[in-house]
């Protein structure tokens, strides 16, 4: 069980141009100290390296790398909105795709089973040619990119549970077959994307599933369509890798959504992936994304890594009635549910 992280990924910090922001460094460091007074439930630490150039490039345009670039030499400044960045932004982006990428190299040696990035900023909302939602890279597209162009995986399986849409992954994938990304999230909220009839397009469709819930969905309604829409495409579709975008912000006390999942909801997804992982032999990794409220982001972390190196088995539920079947009538055109 390997846990990447780096001192540069606490240096990026909006606040400089937005006070108030709520992605702040202290997310992490109350993660981190929250694991350090369990003793890092056993996970061995590792550093997160930089990421090379070449390797952004592999999902992001070089025009993007190299506005975010030269953006941040000169003092930073306004993305978006939303999405800011200061001089250590740049190198902050940097580690946290270099992490998702060692990570996904050594599971895919054989290091470990499953692995965990302890990052930030965040990646699911960036395009290949805009940062965007906090987002500068994406973490975890450039890792699958990665996977498939130089360590030999055919397919990898990315599951996106932050309660925003994932629109820069699906993006970057949306007309590719050797990546399935699927993706529950509240709707509507930012960034407006991810309706249940985007399915991807051209050679992707069908490898792209969205599963969109109303404000106040719980647990039972997360589960049911994890277990009996995303896992079933999944295994049909039999990836050599999975990696899961990690957002907390389903959490029922997050200030930046309305969905009501508790600590131990993540906890029973993660072990519901975990197992499906196992049974396909196919290593696991997960990469942070949101979550804002302090006082609960470190229990549901550890909840997360506890359930990755628990081998009980997972909760079966009950098939929701309205919204999976819903769900099953769009996705079952493509996969066998």
């Amino acid at each position: 069980m390997l846990y990447y992280s780096h001192q540069a990924c606490l240096e990026h910090d909006p606040r400089v141009h937005m006070p108030g922001h709520p992605d702040t460094p202290e997310r992490l460091l109350a993660i981190e100290a929250h694991l350090a007074e369990r003793r890092w439930l056993g996970w061995e630490r590792r550093q997160a390296p930089a990421a090379e150039t070449d390797q952004l490039e592999l999902l992001h345009t070089r025009r993007h790398v190299e506005h975010i670039r030269e953006l941040c030499l000169t003092g930073g400044g306004a993305i978006d909105a939303d999405t800011f960045v200061g001089e250590e932004s740049y190198r902050a982006a940097l580690h946290a795709a270099g992490g998702a990428c060692e990570m996904t190299r050594a599971l895919l040696a054989g290091d470990a089973a499953v692995g965990f990035c302890g990052v930030r900023p965040s990646g699911h909302h960036a395009e290949p040619d805009r940062a965007m939602g906090f987002c500068i890279f994406n973490n975890v597209a450039v890792a699958a990119a990665m996977a498939i162009r130089e360590l030999g995986a055919e397919r990898v399986f990315v599951f996106d549970w932050d309660v925003h849409h994932g629109n820069g992954t699906a993006e970057a994938f949306r007309s590719r077959r050797d990546v399935l990304f699927a993706s529950i999230h509240q709707s509507p909220l930012y960034p407006g994307t991810g309706p249940i009839t985007d399915v991807g397009s051209g050679e992707g469709e069908g490898y792209t599933i969205n599963l969109p819930v109303p404000p106040g969905s719980g647990e039972e309604l997360w589960l049911s369509l994890l277990e009996h829409i995303v896992l079933p495409a999944a295994e049909e579709f039999r990836p050599d890798l999975v990696l899961i975008s990690a957002g907390f912000d389903a959490h029922a006390r997050d200030p930046l959504a309305e969905c009501t999942l508790e600590t131990e909801s993540f906890a029973e997804m993660t072990r519901h992936v975990r197992a499906f992982a196992a049974k396909l032999g196919a290593p696991l990794g997960v990469v942070l994304e949101g979550g804002y409220e302090v006082s609960v982001l470190p229990e549901c972390v550890a909840a997360t890594l506890a359930a990755l190196g628990d081998e009980s088995e997972p909760t079966s539920a009950a098939p929701e009635a309205l919204l999976t079947s819903r769900a099953a009538s769009h996705i079952g055109h493509y996969w066998q549910l």
